[in-house]
């Protein structure tokens, strides 16, 4: 993994009208199919930590983060701590998200379909979300104490909108990069008024292995899902 400098990074920081900050992100090392095939490379998390002020408190809003086909949609989303996040549920099927690892721990509870269950997030973090029914569901929320954030789209661009002039500390999150990769990317920039571009970013998947996850009981799942129709669960 490493930057890319056009040169000197100090002077080299093209502008970009705006007030924005955008730029690029590869990923290199996978064994991701999405990424091999289709150099798919999204769901990569970039904030900005203002160096020398607070970053200013955000109203409360709410996203969305849909359960369909057996899938969280978006698969990752970043937001302001404050936000509430609902979990339609658009299956066919019973689902039950919920988070034990680090972040934010919740449990939503079992829940039918056509309905929906939500839930606030109060302080930064990474937010792994499984569902207790079925295993292969996984998601990633990034709760982020800054406003000035982005997730990069398929083709690897993203762009952070009306960042105010100022020095910041760029730090990245992405679900198959080891976090001393991540950490050797993060950079202190320097913003101006009109905005900057910045180098392309290249993250290794190198080392990643899919980590094993329990139920939210801390028990092994049951053999390959049948839909919720388990003992004891809710008639459909």
């Amino acid at each position: 993994m490493i930057w890319r400098w056009l040169i000197c990074f100090s002077v080299s920081l093209s502008l970009l009208s705006g007030g924005g900050v955008s730029g690029e992100v590869e990923l290199t090392n996978s064994k991701d199919a999405a990424v091999r095939k289709r150099k798919d490379y999204s769901g990569v998390v970039l904030w900005l930590e203002p160096v020398d002020r607070a970053a200013a408190a955000q109203p409360g809003k709410r996203v969305e983060m849909l359960q369909k086909d057996k899938t969280f949609l978006p698969h990752v989303i970043a937001i302001p701590v404050g936000t509430t996040v609902d979990f339609p549920n658009l299956d066919p099927i019973f689902h039950n998200a919920f988070s034990n690892f680090s972040g934010q721990p919740f449990d939503v509870g079992l829940y039918p379909p056509r309905t929906s269950k939500s839930v606030t997030f109060t302080h930064p973090g990474i937010v792994r979300v499984f569902c207790n029914i079925h295993s292969t569901m996984s998601a990633v929320i990034a709760v982020l104490g800054t406003p000035w954030f982005a997730v990069t789209a398929a083709n690897g661009k993203f762009n952070i909108a009306n960042v105010p002039a100022g020095e910041y500390h760029l730090r990245l999150f992405h679900e198959r990069a080891q976090p001393e990769n991540l950490r050797f990317l993060e950079h202190p920039i320097a913003v101006p008024e009109s905005g900057l571009v910045l180098p392309l970013v290249s993250i290794s998947e190198t080392g990643y292995s899919p980590p094993p996850h329990l139920n939210k009981y801390g028990q092994h799942y049951p053999p390959a899902s049948n839909d919720g129709a388990y003992p004891g669960a809710p008639r459909q």
